[in-house]
């Protein structure tokens, strides 16, 4: 698509409602309050289709609790008339700014994904240093409170950069701000499937400088989760500041003082999860411990045990592997 073919109704039509139904219901079907909707499915749908086709359309609130994973995070749930209206505008937008955004950039992205930027760090890390004849090093960032952060005015003047439909900007505006985190006028809720998009889109003009603006060509993005490869420590050292100035400039946001650092490639690279070193990687301790807390608690149920089974592949951990098996074989037997 480009900006002329997208539009308002695109995305209010009947048509994009049902077929968001159907991605949204998959796995939800006997959620309580997806029942309910259900009661009433045709009028349900046609009331939302109404009110934004009529404009009287208004987001409602959200329902909080805590997770952790695998840190304490605040999730902030939609009502299920919002929940879809989001999977709406997502089949709609996602395409539209997916296509502008860098291929280094991993994160909420149809086929990439936490293991593609892993492997594709260590491909660069592998060029970098030729194939480690010489020095990489590594410069790693992440963003303090990055969905809390996110400034709302300076998202929708970067959406209007892209998108000409003057309805499709009232509608973004209103998901956009119907939540504020620390203050007004801040902050994304973790747990709209269009904050993901939007973050994408915010952080895209971060993307934007560091690969046009500094000219650096070994660069990944995972979230707020960045690493830049270069074989002078020095360049590095100089682009430090000006990413930290931009980001503060542009977007309102602040690297995380505790979080920033320059390293070899050769002393092992906290990533993603991951320790990286030239020849391979292993699992993080924290991450390794709680893995095993949760292997405990879940009492090794098969889910649980392939997915962390799948996650050990991609990396050096024959000794883990085999030691999650052991907690399928033990709930097998009991």
């Amino acid at each position: 698509m480009n900006n002329k073919s997208i539009t308002y109704n695109d995305i209010t039509s009947l048509n994009n409602l049902h077929e968001a139904w159907r991605e949204f219901v998959s796995d939800k079907k006997y959620k309580t309050d997806v029942s309910e909707f259900l009661l009433d499915l045709s009028h349900n749908i046609y009331k939302l289709h109404y009110d934004l086709k009529n404009k009287t359309y208004r987001h409602g609130h959200y329902e909080a609790f805590k997770v952790n994973d695998p840190k304490p995070r605040s999730i902030h749930k939609a009502s299920v008339r919002d929940r879809l209206l989001h999977h709406a505008v997502y089949r709609i937008l996602y395409s539209h700014f997916d296509k502008r955004f860098i291929f280094d950039s991993y994160s909420c992205r149809d086929f990439k994904g936490t293991h593609r930027a892993l492997n594709r760090f260590k491909s660069i890390a592998l060029k970098v240093s030729k194939n480690d004849r010489q020095t990489c090093w590594v410069l790693k960032c992440d963003i303090r409170k990055f969905f809390a952060s996110i400034d709302h005015l300076i998202l929708i003047n970067i959406v209007k950069k892209y998108v000409t439909d003057q309805d499709i900007i009232w509608l973004v505006e209103r998901i956009i701000e119907s939540f504020q985190s620390t203050a007004p006028g801040k902050g994304l809720p973790l747990g709209n499937l269009t904050s993901q998009l939007l973050a994408n889109v915010y952080m895209n003009e971060l993307d934007q400088y560091i690969k046009h603006g500094l000219k650096q060509k070994y660069y990944i993005r995972y979230a707020d989760d960045f690493v830049i490869l270069h074989d002078n420590r020095g360049v590095l050292l100089e682009i430090l500041p000006k990413i930290h100035e931009f980001l503060e400039a542009n977007l309102r946001l602040h690297l995380h003082p505790n979080k920033v650092f320059i390293k070899t490639v050769s002393s092992g690279i906290d990533y993603l999860g991951w320790i990286h070193f030239p020849d391979h990687r292993v699992l993080r301790t924290a991450t390794k411990r709680r893995m095993f807390r949760r292997l405990s608690v879940t009492e090794g149920r098969p889910e649980t045990t392939q997915s962390y089974l799948g996650m050990l592949s991609h990396g050096n951990a024959k000794i883990l592997r085999e030691r999650v098996y052991k907690y399928t074989k033990s709930a097998e037997n009991s």
